[in-house]
């Protein structure tokens, strides 16, 4: 899947500001133009997993044509395409085996059982809770 995305130029005291316009709020900006393109990647995933975690659908991309004929306060912008990587977008279940101390263990099956949960539904949500709160 590929998002259009609007971009600022910058100069020696302003950086590039980087805009997903398929993606309501999905921004970004860096210094030179590699630096944006890199962080607006990092602000495309984390806008779908965000999305994903709370049940929102993911918007479709538009054309880079339509999205200038919308938005002409970016006609002096340049315009580019960002690849999302798939793997971003894939809830399929995948078994995978761990290792981890009894002790550990224990902890976690205790921790599972005192919410209701499942040991993988916990892992889930514990993985997912963390995410959120480093973004």
């Amino acid at each position: 899947m590929r998002y259009p995305v609007a971009i600022e130029p910058g100069t020696q005291t302003q950086a590039f500001g980087v805009v997903v316009p398929d993606l309501p709020g999905c921004f970004s900006a860096g210094d030179t133009m590699e630096d944006a393109m890199a962080k607006v990647e990092e602000a495309i995933a984390a806008w779908i997993e965000t999305a994903l975690d709370t049940g929102q659908d993911i918007p479709r991309p538009s054309s880079v044509d339509a999205l200038r004929k919308k938005h002409k306060e970016w006609r002096t912008w340049v315009w580019a395409v960002v690849k999302v990587d798939p793997a971003v977008l894939d809830d399929t279940l995948e078994r995978v085996n761990i290792s981890l101390p009894r002790r550990v263990l224990h902890r976690l099956d205790a921790l599972a059982r005192a919410t209701g949960e499942t040991r993988s539904g916990f892992i889930a949500r514990m993985a997912l809770e963390g995410h959120q709160a480093t973004h």
